[in-house]
Order: C-alpha cells, then structure tokens, then sequence
C-alpha cells in the first residue's frame, strides 16, 4: 500500500453561475457527493456552498486523476438531481473548476474555511483565492480542463 498524502480545496459552479443549489436541494446534493466520493476511494473532510457553487477539502488517492474525479462528480450529481429527484428546472455544472493542494498545515484552514461558507457569502468577506473556479475564461473543449492563452514564459521555452 503506497504512502501518501493528495489533499485538495475543490469548488465548481453552477452553469451561468446560475442560483440552482436552493435549500430544498441542499442536503441531498451535499449528500450524493459525499457518498460518490466514498465510491471513488476519496475520503471528504468538508462540503459546503453557496446558491451558485459547491466547495469541498477533499484526500483524493493516487488511483485516480483529479479531473476524472471531478468528471464523475459533477455529471452523476447533475444526472442525480435530473433523473431522479426530478427538479422543475435543468440542473448543470459550468465546465471548470478550481483545485488548489492543500498540506497538512494549510488543511484546518481551508475545512473551517468551506465549513462557514454560508457566513462567508453573507458577510462578503469571501476569499478570492478560493473562490476561483476558472483562471481563464472557458473555450471550446469537452474535456472538462480550462482553456486558456497560453502564458508567454511557455511559449517562450523559459
């Protein structure tokens, strides 16, 4: 059995940033995923959000890549949320999504962080850096990764 120690500050939004996580859906939401994690092997030490995104702090094992992850993720709970609970509206994820590695140190931080996600957003005082879930705006790939102009350092060879 490998060693290891994969932590990660996970957030995705809503399509259009749309207000789609209401309180009637919540819970079940919060609940699927963490149960889709357990499945995946990814151990979930915090959830949380708002209307229009969900944060988790997640340990996520070297079996799986992280975009295969958040794949599976976001398009069973959108088919959860279609299919089975049968919403009046159609749920969906934006393509994107923000991960950010977290060490031991930095892991508290971020799980009380996502726990007070509510006071957060009613307080505005939110934390940019962890509230980002694209770096550039999102272009023409179904790949679920963010696509982007290419920083000048790459393709300059420095």
């Amino acid at each position: 059995m490998p060693f290891w120690r994969l932590n990660y500050h996970l957030v995705w939004s809503t399509k259009n940033r749309e207000p789609f996580i209401q309180p009637n859906i919540e819970q079940r939401l919060h609940g699927y995923l963490i149960s889709k994690a357990a499945e995946l092997g990814v151990y979930v030490y915090a959830i949380n959000g708002w209307h229009d995104h969900v944060h988790m702090v997640v340990a996520n094992p070297p079996k799986h890549a992280l975009a295969y992850i958040l794949k599976t993720l976001k398009g069973s709970s959108a088919y959860d949320l279609n299919q089975v609970v049968k919403l009046d509206y159609h749920f969906a994820w934006q393509r994107g999504y923000g991960a950010l590695t977290l060490g031991e140190k930095q892991k508290p931080i971020a799980i009380a962080y996502v726990e007070n996600q509510k006071q957060h957003h009613q307080q505005q005082d939110t934390n940019p850096w962890l509230e980002r879930d694209a770096e550039f705006d999102e272009g023409p790939d179904d790949t679920g990764l963010i696509v982007g102009p290419v920083p000048e350092v790459v393709r300059e060879g420095r």
